[in-house]
């Protein structure tokens, strides 16, 4: 028996079979082969179709199917990871009404900045646990004041996660872990933020069934069932935004423990069991997948926008044809520091952790005696890891304090360069794990669906793989002074 795990990631779609016995990856595949791009009418705007997502899914589903290695018929249940933030809107005849506006889009910054001031900023940060800033419902302001005709056919708001799950079953629903990823729910009250919705003027109408997490969302319609190959009636028991998921995948569950993550975007994301926030709103704190009125475990997330995106403009740029394990290998050969050569990763939108500011990335004292790709590609690794201490340094500040943090043997974390410099700056310890996010999903699944009694239990035999510990900190830390002092002169 199995589980069908399915990640809409920014970069493609990502699907996995779990078998539901050993928890572990049957079989997996991704469509498309090359990085969707994200469409961008305007500087600091970014789109993506959400019917292609749903097409991407698909396509990704048949190439699954035809691998083989697992009857599709055993699959008794579909969990959903996706991209955060983004604002999906469909029309009474579940049609997508626009492009999402997605998780890295910045056009409703001076929105979500007013929103923050009117309705108090000390409420919202009681409330909220954060600035409406530039999350959904923020972007959905943005559609309203500009996009009129358009807000006025909308029937549904949702999350990525959630438009996929509607193609699969014809049924809308949404989580409190949802509703305050895009800063919807009032944390106090426990309810859907009044103070959110009458400052925009949202009819409440908009929301979709509030249902638990873990929960059966909708099952397979026929059709869709025919045409993924897959049983009819088969429940999507759990969505999740990718980075509560990722911490799920992890085993994070607990207060006190951290996981991160480092592909198209950047994260730390930690579990608290206290309502908390940043009263500058640079980190942000939502529901975490096991938060309940009873049980408020929350997850305080850091994000930096310009992480894989990063390493993948300078590979297109300076090494088109090589492949990321060239270029790691290449990075390898070029000393700690980069011979002077220094990064701001921050080209890909506006950063929270900066304050909603938007400084372009920056390739810094380029010597062109000195500096080839060796360098280029070390200081996009040691930039990337400067801007993580940034970001850890402002959670430590709020209290979060990681003894060792998860992550998964993916994305930048192949890399030994950025792997051994991510702990040297930091100065915390990493374990990384066999992790994907597809197999979360499928797991996340197995819970929702009540295949397993808990999280705890799914995740019993999860194991690390490698375990590094900090050993060139004290080279570090003056470069990263350097590199401070860089970024906050082009702040």
């Amino acid at each position: 028996m199995y589980l069908l795990g399915i990640d809409i990631g920014t970069s493609s779609i990502k699907v996995s079979v779990v078998d539901i016995q050993t928890r572990k990856r049957i079989v997996t595949a991704q469509y498309p082969d090359e990085e969707v791009e994200i469409i961008a009418l305007q500087p600091g705007w970014a789109e993506q179709s959400p019917e292609d997502w749903w097409q991407h899914a698909v396509q990704a589903i048949s190439r699954l199917n035809a691998i083989g290695g697992f009857d599709p018929k055993n699959i008794k249940a579909i969990g959903i990871a996706y991209q955060m933030h983004g604002l999906v809107i469909v029309d009474k005849d579940q049609n997508a009404l626009r492009d999402s506006i997605i998780w890295c889009d910045s056009r409703a910054v001076e929105l979500g900045e007013k929103a923050f001031e009117e309705i108090g900023q000390e409420k919202c940060l009681h409330h909220l646990l954060n600035s409406p800033g530039n999350f959904t419902a923020s972007k959905l302001a943005w559609v309203k004041h500009n996009e009129p005709e358009i807000y006025k056919k909308i029937d549904k708001v949702m999350l990525p996660g959630d438009f996929i799950a509607m193609k699969l079953t014809g049924s809308i629903t949404t989580s409190i872990p949802a509703l305050s990823e895009g800063v919807f729910w009032d944390f106090r009250k426990d309810e859907l933020s009044k103070d959110v919705m009458e400052y925009y003027g949202f009819d409440q109408n908009l929301i979709p069934a509030i249902q638990p997490l873990f929960s059966v969302h909708g099952e397979l319609s026929i059709a869709i069932a025919v045409l993924l190959g897959l049983p009819e009636g088969i429940p999507v028991a759990y969505k999740s935004g990718d980075q509560p998921n990722n911490a799920l995948s992890l085993n994070v569950l607990r207060s006190g423990e951290v996981a991160a993550t480092a592909g198209t975007s950047g994260v730390i994301y930690g579990v608290s069991d206290q309502l908390i926030c940043d009263p500058q709103s640079r980190v942000n704190t939502f529901a975490h997948v096991t938060y309940s009125p009873a049980q408020k475990h929350t997850g305080v997330l850091l994000c930096i926008n310009g992480t894989g995106s990063m390493y993948r403009w300078a590979k297109h740029n300076f090494a088109p044809n090589l492949s990321y394990e060239t270029l790691n290998k290449l990075a390898a050969t070029a000393p700690i520091g980069s011979k002077g050569l220094k990064v701001l990763p921050f080209g890909n939108g506006a950063e929270r952790i900066l304050n909603n500011k938007y400084t372009g990335a920056q390739l810094i004292g380029i010597d062109l005696n000195l500096h080839g790709q060796p360098e280029i590609f070390r200081a996009v690794q040691e930039g990337i890891a400067f801007a993580f201490r940034y970001g850890l340094d402002i959670m430590r500040e709020n209290g979060m304090q990681p003894k060792v943090i998860r992550a998964g043997l993916a994305n930048l974390f192949l890399s030994e360069v950025f792997a051994q410099t991510f702990v040297d700056v930091t100065g915390v310890p990493i374990a990384l794990y066999e992790n994907d996010g597809s197999v979360g999903a499928a797991i996340g699944a197995g819970i929702g669906a009540g295949i397993f009694e808990s999280a705890e239990e799914a995740f019993s035999h999860h194991e690390p793989i490698r375990y590094l510990e900090p050993k060139n900190t004290e080279a570090y830390e003056p470069l990263y002074t350097e590199w401070k002092y860089l970024l906050n002169k082009a702040l």
